[in-house]
C-alpha cells in the first residue's frame, strides 16, 4: 500500500499499549480510523485524543472474543465509510506471567479458554468478518496479525501456543492473497519486549473464567512475574512498533520482528535446532533474568 491519504484503518485492542500508538500513527498519516477496545472509558479517552488532533475516529467498544461483536464491528465501519483498508488484528492478552512458566497440566483450563479466545479467535473472527468484504471492493489492503516473539518460540503455556496459531495463520493468508492475485496483502507483528501493560490484562477478563491469585503463586512464579515485569518496563516503546508496522504496510513486509537482539538470537537457535533436527535448547529463563538486570 503506498497511499494512505483518506484510507480507512481498523485496529482492535485501540484504547492502550501497541493498538493506540498504531492508531495514532494512522490517522498521523491522514487515515480515518475505526477503533475498537473492551474497555469503553480508555477507549472513549482514545477517541477524544485523536479527534482533538484533528481526526476522523469511530470508536466501537468490541468483545474480540465474541463473533458477534466482531461482527458487529466491521457492520460499523463499513456503515461509516464504506471500505476498509488495513485491518489490525491486535487485541490480546496474556492470563498471567506465571501462566508462562505454569506447567500445561496445571494451568487452568480457564486460562487456555481466555488466552485462546482473544489472541487466536479475536483474529480469525477478524479475517472473517472483514476480508469478505475488502476483496468484494475491490481496493488494495492489508492485514496485521499481531502474533509475539513467542509465537517463534516454543512454550507449552496458552501464550505461546496461541501466537503460534496466529503466525500459521497469517502466512496461510499471506498466501493465499497472492496465489488469488488480489490486491490485499498481509503481514505478521512478532515483537518482543515491549513496553506495554500486557501482564495486567486481567482486569478484562470475563468473571465466569475467574481470576488468577497472584499472591497464591509457588514462590518461583512470584519471582518470575517480577522479573517480567521489570523486563518489559524496559522494553521497545509502542510508536516504536507503530512505525514499523507502517513501513511494513507501505512496503509490503511479511514479517515484522520489532526485539531484542538477544531475543533474535533465541529465535535463531530454535530455527538452527529444528534444521538440524537436535534437541530443543531451553535458554528463555536466563534471557528474562538477563533483562531485568540491566
Amino acid at each position: 500500500m503506498q497511499d494512505f491519504e483518506g484510507r480507512v484503518a481498523v485496529v482492535t485492542g485501540a484504547a492502550s499499549g501497541m493498538g493506540l500508538a498504531f492508531s495514532q500513527k494512522f490517522a498521523a498519516e491522514g487515515m480515518k480510523v475505526v477503533l475498537a477496545d473492551i474497555e469503553a472509558e480508555p477507549l472513549a479517552m482514545a477517541e477524544g485524543a485523536i479527534k482533538a488532533k484533528g481526526g476522523d475516529v469511530l470508536a466501537v467498544r468490541t468483545d474480540v472474543m465474541s463473533e458477534a461483536d466482531v461482527n458487529a464491528l466491521a457492520d460499523a465501519a463499513f456503515a461509516r465509510y464504506g471500505n476498509v483498508h488495513i485491518l489490525c488484528n491486535n487485541a490480546g492478552v496474556t492470563a498471567s506471567a506465571s501462566s508462562l512458566r505454569s506447567r500445561p497440566w496445571e494451568v487452568p483450563l480457564s486460562d487456555w479458554e481466555w488466552t485462546f479466545g482473544v489472541n487466536f479467535m479475536g483474529v480469525l473472527y477478524g479475517i472473517r468478518a472483514f476480508i469478505p468484504r475488502m476483496l468484494a471492493n475491490g481496493d488494495e489492503g492489508h492485514i496485521v496479525n499481531t502474533a509475539s516473539l513467542a509465537g517463534m518460540l516454543s512454550a507449552a503455556n496458552p501464550y505461546n501456543v496461541s501466537k503460534h496459531g496466529v503466525v500459521c495463520l497469517t502466512e496461510g493468508i499471506y498466501k493465499e492473497f497472492k496465489t488469488m492475485g488480489s490486491k490485499l496483502s498481509a503481514s505478521v507483528l512478532c515483537p518482543g519486549l515491549i513496553n506495554t501493560a500486557i501482564l495486567e490484562a486481567e482486569r478484562n477478563r470475563p468473571a465466569e473464567l475467574g481470576h488468577t491469585d497472584e499472591a497464591a503463586l509457588r514462590p518461583e512464579l512470584q519471582e518470575f512475574t517480577a522479573m517480567f515485569k521489570a523486563a518489559l518496563s524496559l522494553g521497545i516503546e509502542p510508536d516504536v512498533v507503530a512505525q514499523m508496522v507502517f513501513e511494513a504496510i507501505r512496503d509490503d513486509q511479511f514479517y515484522i520482528i520489532p526485539t531484542q537482539p538477544e531475543m533474535l538470537d533465541l529465535m535463531r537457535l530454535r530455527m538452527q535446532d529444528i534444521i538440524e533436527q537436535r534437541n530443543p535448547t531451553i535458554p528463555e529463563l536466563a534471557l528474562l533474568q538477563a533483562q531485568a538486570a540491566q
